[in-house]
């Protein structure tokens, strides 16, 4: 009896962390003009820092990444596309907590730090950042430019590696900054659309 009721426990367990495991977003992609596409997606991991979205000219790959987005978003359209050439996309979510940040500003600034993140003006539109925490697939270097809401990832660096060179943009001379170490998540299915003609 009492190895039935350790059973029944078991399955039970089993069956409720299935039911609250994340699935991978639905990706579906939509040929709006000869040489444009339009990509949505449904359905996320409340856990997931945001989505990468990525394509392929080849069935298998490599896969270039064309964008990292913010958890919330749903969309992206790809423009300006290749004529008469298959792309494959998918989305994957990626994991990881954000560093403390530190705000830059880039004109009379010299130094910034806060937590691990370190930042230091080297010249007239340049930063050097480095850090101590390093993810699985790499770290994402985000920022927030003043006056505007929300961060964005101007960089992808390798796992291993806690240093970044940046050379800022007219509108990030003066943002605010955080590193993610972070890892993948598993890849939601695969699109394949063939463009048209020009």
């Amino acid at each position: 009896m009492m190895r039935a009721l350790a059973a029944l426990v078991v399955l039970l367990v089993a069956g409720c962390s299935a039911a609250t495991a994340p699935r991978p977003a639905v990706l579906r992609a939509e040929l709006v003009s000869p040489t444009d596409v339009v990509l949505r997606w449904a359905g996320r991991d409340p856990g997931a820092a945001g989505h990468v979205l990525e394509f392929a000219t080849e069935p298998r790959g490599p896969y270039t990444i064309l964008a990292f987005l913010p958890a919330e978003e749903s969309g992206y359209t790809h423009p300006d596309l290749i004529p008469e050439t298959t792309f494959h996309y998918r989305l994957r979510p990626y994991y990881g907590r954000a560093s403390a940040e530190v705000d830059v500003t880039v004109d009379g600034g010299e130094q910034a730090s806060s937590g691990d993140l370190r930042a230091t003006v080297t010249g007239p539109d340049s930063v050097a950042f480095t850090w101590t925490g390093r993810g699985a697939d790499g770290s994402l270097l985000e920022n927030r430019p003043a006056g505007r809401t929300g961060f964005r990832v101007v960089a992808l660096v390798d796992p291993g590696v806690g240093t970044f060179d940046l050379v800022t943009l007219p509108e990030e001379r003066q943002a605010t900054y955080r590193v993610r170490a972070f890892r993948y998540g598993p890849p939601s299915n695969v699109v394949r659309l063939t463009t048209g003609g020009q």
